[in-house]
């Protein structure tokens, strides 16, 4: 193992690097990314386990192979998002980036704090009928009050919240 290390330490600038370089090119038509891929396989060589490697060279090529494909999958995984992430954009959906996402945990902070502002038989009443989905007429039933009383404090709360949502921008 440490021979093969050597060997290829040593023979790195005089007779790996000129030929990597060029197999590179031949399918990369790049030279940055052809010289990174060879510095790729170096790094590969030196970190790898060679002891049993009969033939140094076939090695080097079958580690230069396997970059070169594992090139391949990740400009495919990025094409797939690039072409999903455009007919996402053409159905106008709008991205969500960093800022935007802060700004909508500060809107739902604000939320959480005007519901917890409300009075307790209206925040539980609301709660029931807009975040878990009871019914007026069940919630009244549970509750023992009238079908009227429970849209009242529906209605109270919806002007309490859209007045503190309003406010606080």
């Amino acid at each position: 193992m440490k021979q093969f290390q050597h060997a290829v330490q040593d023979d790195f600038s005089n007779r790996w690097w000129p030929v990597l370089v060029a197999y590179f090119l031949r399918r990369v038509d790049n030279r940055a990314e052809a010289e990174d891929l060879t510095q790729d396989v170096f790094k590969r060589l030196l970190t790898s386990d060679t002891s049993d490697v009969q033939s140094a060279e076939a090695y080097v090529f079958r580690v230069a192979s396997n970059l070169l494909a594992d090139r391949a999958r990740r400009s495919k995984v990025r094409n797939e998002y690039l072409h999903n992430a455009a007919t996402t954009e053409e159905r106008h959906v709008e991205w969500l980036d960093p800022s935007r996402i802060a700004s909508n945990h500060e809107a739902i902070d604000k939320l959480a704090a005007s519901v917890s502002a409300l009075p307790k038989r209206t925040r539980d009443i609301f709660v029931l009928y807009r975040f878990e989905g009871m019914s007026q007429d069940d919630i009244a039933d549970s509750i023992g009050i009238s079908r009227s009383a429970v849209k009242k404090h529906v209605a109270k709360a919806l002007r309490y919240l859209v007045i503190q949502l309003r406010d606080s921008r």
